[in-house]
């Protein structure tokens, strides 16, 4: 079963895109399943636009991450502090409340290893002042997961099994 799905929504600052296309069994360009490593990994997602916290969950879910989502820092620190072992910070630079720079600086206060990833769309330089990684916005799905793959590689992987005829490609420009 083939289909693909387009979506578009009009925020205030700009146009978030989404194309999902389910397939089974052939390989469509662009697709890597290199990127399915993520299976017993946790990431915890912060975002505070809806939309864009449930498509990069969506992405991040489809290959093979765990993902802890909330839509501020407040709610981040609530989950972290309940005991889940988080592999990887995502978050927004521009939060309401404390800023994701504010929140992996008190993240790491309890764990000093935790990798943080800083995504915005305020420009990249902004996140480098802050010494941390980051992934403009917007981005692609591929990048997205390249960018996380890199910043987890150093620890050790179990490949995950592909789902059985499924494989889905989500390329987002969020």
């Amino acid at each position: 079963m083939n289909h693909s799905s387009i979506c578009e929504s009009a925020a205030e600052e700009g146009t978030l895109c989404l194309e999902i296309g389910e397939f089974g069994g052939e390989q469509r360009e662009g697709w890597n399943d290199a990127a399915l490593l993520g299976e017993s990994r946790t990431i915890l997602l912060v975002e505070d636009e809806t939309f864009v916290r449930e498509v990069a969950g969506e992405v991040l879910r489809a290959a093979g991450y765990q993902v802890l989502t909330a839509k501020n820092a407040a709610e981040a620190i609530q989950i972290y502090e309940t005991g889940f072992e988080i592999d990887l910070l995502l978050t927004d630079v521009v939060l309401p409340g404390e800023t994701g720079r504010v929140l992996a600086e008190k993240l790491r206060r309890a764990n000093p290893r935790l990798p943080v990833l800083l995504a915005t769309g305020y420009g990249e330089q902004m996140a480098r002042e802050a010494g941390e990684e980051c992934l403009a916005k917007p981005f692609a799905s591929e990048d997205l997961l390249g960018r996380v793959r890199q910043l987890l590689e150093k620890a050790p992987w179990q490949m995950g099994p592909l789902h059985a005829g499924l494989r889905r490609r989500v390329a987002c420009r969020i």
